[in-house]
């Protein structure tokens, strides 16, 4: 397809007396890579939340290719998370009693894939993720940089056309997360998701294909600002 994967208008949330979110619009093509910056509290994972359907905004209008989320039911949009966003968080938040493949897996069998055609793929992701030799152990066993990898096999395993990861490198030391980015960006590019990539650090922020900065509930395009 041409033109935007995913776009957000005007987008208003309030917790409370608190607006997280003031008139914040945005926009992702499929195969890109767009960070997401602003101090904590500017509303970055508000918006995170919203475009990936886990929040409802009080108003304001979210299009993916031709769906307008705002106006399916739960039950729709959770289907929709499960068949084509993937997901990758600051704490990998894999299950501590399944082994790593079973982990990455996991999508997958929930999907109603069979174990052992959902394995076989979680293998193959656990190989590019350069992870292959602890597929059978669990993540109690593991470091966090490879808990992290095996965080972004499973979030790829789907095959998303989606990508969101808010702070996936934000547990790590510098090394580590350096090699988590090259790893899921070089990944997401290759099978055409797009990410929308939340984060408060540069480094990570230089993976993208484009930056924007959340302030006050509102979304700034510093890439654009820049030309």
């Amino acid at each position: 397809m041409t033109g935007p994967l995913l776009t957000a208008v005007d987008l208003h949330k309030s917790y409370g007396p608190t607006a997280a979110l003031a008139g914040a619009s945005f926009s992702v093509a499929p195969g890109e890579v767009v960070a997401v910056m602003g101090p904590s509290g500017s509303g970055k994972s508000t918006l995170l939340h919203c475009l990936a359907g886990i929040a409802v905004p009080d108003a304001g209008s979210i299009t993916y290719r031709d769906t307008e989320l705002t106006g399916l039911s739960d039950a729709r949009r959770s289907a929709l998370r499960r068949s084509d966003f993937g997901f990758v968080f600051q704490f990998g938040r894999l299950v501590p009693e399944l082994t790593c493949v079973e982990n990455v897996a996991l999508p997958l069998r929930l999907g109603g894939t069979r174990r052992r055609a959902a394995e076989a793929a979680a293998r193959a992701w656990l190989e590019r993720l350069e992870v292959a030799d602890i597929a059978a152990k669990r993540p109690g066993e593991i470091s966090g940089g490879q808990g992290q990898r095996v965080a972004v096999a499973r979030s790829l395993v789907t095959s998303p056309r989606v990508l969101f990861a808010d702070e996936p490198t934000g547990a790590l030391d510098s090394l580590n997360g350096e090699r988590v980015m090259e790893l899921l960006t070089d990944a997401a590019r290759t099978a055409g998701a797009a990410v929308v990539l939340v984060t408060h650090e540069t480094r990570v922020a230089a993976y993208s294909d484009r930056e924007v900065v959340v302030r006050d509930g509102v979304v700034r395009d510093l890439t654009a600002a820049a030309r």
